[in-house]
């Protein structure tokens, strides 16, 4: 068994637990006030709200669906078990997190990032920019089956190609992540992808195939509206590209040996390597080709007055954990040559660890259960039943902060349903895919949206609007319910 199937396996084994004291207005009690005091919040602090006041909000909230629990007689015990199970599940993504602060860090100053915007403002310009970044980042994520992955290598060096446009980083983040979820639900190295059929019952690459229908013209529709917005952006204030590239090339050693490294990364990612092992790799060699091409700046930042192995040990070490800025003759690069390393990542981390002390509360006592069972009661039609599907789906990506528990809360609750109505769980699998896994990126507390807008450095109100791959999705799925177009029927076995 697999990695990804033991990891399916798990979350398909995964309880759901219900109370049937709790009613569904005290279900979704503890879910208004956490909006309300999010907005609130978000309001007050703007663009600081990230750096710990939603962290303390989103424990605020655990704080009233626990005490909702204890009025419906749910012990505390229970919902700390809960919570543990949920920040467990979360073990895998916050090591990923703090390697690709690492990665970031090392991939800095051995000139990998630079060098990557270097030759990209040569190659792309402002016109092709975010159709390419769709498509790049499309085969990135179908060849290694994680958008994690593709953000974290390939769209933090698409995000500082397009800052060195003058393009909106909503915009290229939006692209980048449009790409990266596209690949993500067709590949069938994707733990999602696997785990929406398992959770329905199908089959995975009938599960892949079904899944094309509304996913092909959604990234259609994508790549048109990327194509006009090329033709549109107004890149007036950029500075003179020549410049550009002469400070990059005055700081940096540039040159094609640099592209080994993530050339590597994606090469073990392809042959199946864990994406821990990958990144570690990938920040280690960094770290060494920052040693071979760049050792200026390492001895700089190790505040060394020339190279030798205290400076070196030094340098390397601040790239990989603390913030790093390389200086430049123009403001603008200086922005963009810095990285926050592991340190930087803490925020993110802090983040997901409190969303999951809600999800986990709110699992504990019910609430989940109880709001996804009245969504399917709403279900009188055969599109009711997908929009309620839908509907769950996004709940529990607000509510439950994990795209892992949209698929598999909604899954086991409507896979009975489905069946009855005489669906193939295809209908299903596609419903789970374009509304839980899609959308789990557009939700700043969602561990989907606090990882990429911690590793793209965007904030999710600013590539909210842009992520058209992705709040597309839903709407796609529901017009072909609607419509009735490639609903599959359960084969009769008379």
């Amino acid at each position: 068994m697999t990695e990804k199937q033991k990891k399916a396996k798990y979350r398909e084994d995964e309880k759901i637990i219900e109370n049937k004291e709790l009613n569904i207005w005290e279900a979704l009690l503890p879910v208004f006030i956490l909006v309300a005091m999010l907005a609130y919040n978000v309001y007050v602090f703007g663009d600081d709200a990230l750096s710990g006041s939603n962290q303390f909000i989103l424990l605020l909230g655990g704080a009233v669906a626990a005490i909702i629990g204890f009025f419906n007689k749910v012990s505390h015990k229970q919902m700390l078990a809960e919570v543990a199970e949920n920040v467990k599940s979360t073990t895998g993504a916050l090591l990923i997190l703090l390697m690709v602060g690492a990665l970031s860090g090392t991939w800095l100053v051995s000139g990998i990032i630079p060098a990557m915007i270097y030759y990209g403002l040569q190659i792309l310009n402002p016109t092709i920019f975010l159709a390419a970044c769709v498509i790049i980042c499309a085969i990135i994520s179908v060849a290694t089956g994680s958008s994690w992955t593709t953000a974290a290598t390939v769209g933090i060096a698409l995000i500082g190609i397009g800052e060195a446009l003058g393009i909106s980083l909503g915009m290229t983040a939006g692209a980048v992540l449009s790409g990266a979820y596209f690949g993500d639900k067709l590949s069938p190295l994707s733990d999602t992808t696997n785990l929406a059929p398992a959770m329905a019952g199908g089959e995975l690459f009938s599960h892949i195939k079904y899944m094309a229908w509304t996913t092909v013209p959604t990234i259609t529709v994508t790549l048109i509206v990327f194509i006009i917005l090329g033709f549109t952006i107004d890149t007036s204030g950029v500075a003179d590209t020549d410049a550009i590239l002469g400070t990059i090339d005055a700081t940096f050693n540039i040159n094609g040996w640099l592209f080994i490294v993530p050339l590597a990364v994606i090469f073990m990612i392809v042959k199946k390597a864990p994406p821990l092992l990958a990144l570690l790799i990938g920040t280690l060699l960094g770290g060494v080709f920052a040693l071979i091409f760049q050792p200026e700046i390492i001895t700089t930042i190790g505040g060394g007055d020339s190279l030798n192995f205290e400076s070196s040990y030094k340098g390397i070490l601040n790239a990989i954990t603390v913030d790093t800025a390389i200086a430049t003759t123009d403001p603008a690069l200086n922005d963009l040559f810095s990285s926050g390393g592991m340190a930087g990542m803490l925020g993110t981390i802090w983040l997901i660890v409190c969303a999951m002390v809600f999800g986990g509360i709110m699992d504990g006592i019910g609430a989940l259960e109880r709001i996804t069972k009245s969504l399917l009661a709403m279900a009188k039609t055969t599109f009711g039943l997908f929009a309620s599907t839908v509907g769950s789906c996004l709940a529990l990506n607000v509510t439950a902060s994990d795209q892992y528990l949209a698929i598999v809360v909604p899954g086991k609750m409507f896979s009975k349903a489905f069946a009855e109505r005489g669906l193939a769980p295809e209908n299903l699998s596609r419903t789970l895919e374009d509304s839980g896994t899609v959308t789990s990126v557009l939700v700043p507390w969602n561990t989907c949206g606090a990882y990429h807008s911690g590793v793209l450095g965007v904030g999710v109100g600013e590539y909210f609007l842009y992520a058209i791959f992705n709040w597309l999705s839903p709407f796609m799925t529901l017009l072909f319910a609607a419509f009735k177009i490639k609903i599959k029927q359960l084969q009769s076995t008379n």
